[in-house]
């Protein structure tokens, strides 16, 4: 395993997630559950099975798709994204 691949991806993951709309969701379900420990493992297999698939999809356009491109498309979709919400119109 790749420790340092590992380390930047958690940190980034962990970060970027604090405060989203899952984390909001979770805690709906958690307040209204009387077991925490069934949401937090549905959770965990939720965001599992999405991470799993995003990898999938990531390995089959890695084939084809330059990884920098893939980079630059997704910086430019981020920027785009910010440019819609200042706009409004997102």
């Amino acid at each position: 395993m790749d420790w340092k691949v590992f380390a930047a991806t958690f940190g980034a993951i962990f970060l970027a997630e604090l405060g989203d709309k899952t984390q909001m969701a979770n805690l709906c379900f958690a307040a209204q559950s009387k077991s925490l420990m069934s949401v937090f493992f549905a959770s965990v297999l939720g965001f599992a099975a999405v991470t799993l698939l995003t990898m999938i999809f990531a390995g089959a356009v890695c084939r084809y798709v330059h990884p920098e491109h893939i980079r630059y498309g997704a910086a430019s979709l981020f920027i785009l994204a910010g440019i819609l919400t200042f706009a409004g119109k997102l």
